[in-house]
């Protein structure tokens, strides 16, 4: 399940549920989960270890967040949907929205894909702007109080751990209190404590699926003529591990990431990183750090060791008045995008949830979120098991699946209708079973 098969946001669908939420992490996923409780709850707290920033500015808790971020078009959509007007208070904070069909260029399978016809709205900003725009709206909203720089310590339950109640949380001061709760969204990232907590209280802890890349990023931001908002993308393809991205984002900037995949990773002085992206099959983004001037004083890297999705969809028992969201639940190698859109189709289906009632809310929800992720994680893992090196859990069909969608891209270089369907599935917008479609699947066959 992506976007066009997601029924839409609809604030009036939901009517008052609960007196208080409280969510766990202020990062996108958190932020998002947030905004969609306000409409069932009389009252949401939203809880950051970190200082909550008034700027764009790299928070802690954000490690990745001086990298390259792709907002989908489900984020895109969303977003828009939860904070009206959200894309317009991102130009207005001098983030750019591009038409991805025409000013990406998309090299993949050895060429450049064709532009396709239809306008594809990409909004392009660095992490901390996309997240300082939201955060602003969400400490704005009704009913929304936010707690930064507070340490959650522990889950208050019932006597015997069937419900969480709230949250202990110790503050920057050094003080402790109780947040009681009728619901707990837990936001905390890949770092989440929610299964050693299940396993400590008498639950089954959810099954890991993960697959191992070793991926590295290394990044910098160089100048960029404020008429040029021209974006490019050059994507690994086996046995080539390497590939690297160019955004154009606030400040007059380029925001350009080079990657490499099970430990051919970019190196952090500059003479290596020029060398790293001059190996590139696709010289544009050479060509940017070579002709621009450097805007950062050094190259920011993040490591990311495997994808990982916690199956809590699969558990037969869960506490009542506790959800697990974003990153907590599923993270996906960063270099397809999609990080954003899953964390904005997570709050969309916890939307939905909310509107049936809170009765068993956890396992209804986490049976909702697996119908998207199981989308991500058969395409971007699938994808990453194009490469022999990759270890894990594969994807039932992800041999085959890759074949085909090499033939896809190979198509994609002269054929505009298949570049469409490919970008489509691409930014999960459409189910990849569209690129079997017999109009499609003809022309990827039989190419004229």
């Amino acid at each position: 399940m992506v976007l066009d098969s997601t029924a839409a946001y609809a604030e009036t669908a939901v009517g008052t549920v609960g007196s208080h939420a409280a969510v766990v992490g202020g990062s996108m996923a958190g932020l998002l989960a947030a905004r969609v409780l306000a409409d069932g709850y009389d009252r949401v707290t939203l809880v950051e270890r970190d200082p909550m920033p008034d700027g764009s500015v790299v928070r802690r808790g954000v490690p990745q967040a001086s990298h390259v971020h792709v907002m989908l078009e489900p984020a895109r959509v969303i977003l828009e949907d939860l904070f009206d007007g959200y894309q317009s208070e991102l130009r207005a904070a001098g983030g750019l929205v591009i038409d991805a069909c025409r000013e990406l260029e998309y090299y993949d399978n050895g060429g450049v894909l064709t532009p396709a016809e239809p306008e594809m709205l990409m909004p392009c900003a660095s992490r901390p702007l996309f997240e300082r725009v939201a955060r602003q709206r969400v400490a704005a909203a009704t009913g929304i109080t936010v707690r930064d720089e507070c340490h959650v310590t522990e889950y208050e339950t019932s006597a015997d751990a069937d419900a969480v109640e709230g949250l202990s949380i110790r503050r920057a001061d050094g003080g402790e209190e109780t947040l009681e709760a009728d619901l707990v969204v837990d936001a905390t990232g890949r770092a989440s404590k929610t299964p050693m907590w299940l396993a400590e209280h008498g639950y089954r802890k959810p099954r890991t699926e993960r697959a191992e890349v070793d991926l590295a990023y290394g990044t910098v931001t160089v100048d960029r003529p404020s008429e040029d908002t021209s974006a490019y993308l050059c994507a690994p393809s086996a046995p080539n591990t390497r590939g690297g991205t160019a955004i154009p984002i606030e400040g007059d900037r380029w925001l350009v990431t080079l990657f490499g995949m099970h430990g051919d990773h970019p190196p952090t002085d500059r003479s290596g990183f020029l060398a790293f992206a001059d190996a590139l099959p696709f010289d544009r983004l050479a060509g940017l750090l070579r002709e621009r001037e450097w805007t950062s004083d050094e190259i920011e890297r993040y490591p990311f060791a495997a994808s990982q999705w916690r199956r809590y969809d699969e558990l037969d028992r869960f506490p009542d008045g506790l959800v697990v969201t974003g990153d907590a639940i599923a993270s996906f190698n960063p270099i397809y995008g999609q990080g954003m859109s899953a964390a904005a189709l997570d709050a969309l289906q916890l939307h939905h949830t909310i509107a049936n009632g809170t009765e068993n809310i956890g396992s209804r929800f986490f049976r909702r979120a697996a119908d998207h992720l199981d989308v991500v994680w058969q395409t971007a893992v699938g994808a990453d098991f194009e490469f022999e090196e990759t270890t894990g859990t594969k994807p039932t069909g992800a041999g085959l699946f890759n074949r085909y969608v090499d033939r896809v891209t190979a198509t994609a270089h002269t054929d505009a209708t298949v570049a469409e369907a490919f970008y489509r599935v691409l930014r999960l917008e459409r189910e990849p079973t569209t690129l079997f479609r017999p109009r499609i699947a003809a022309r990827v066959l039989w190419p004229s």
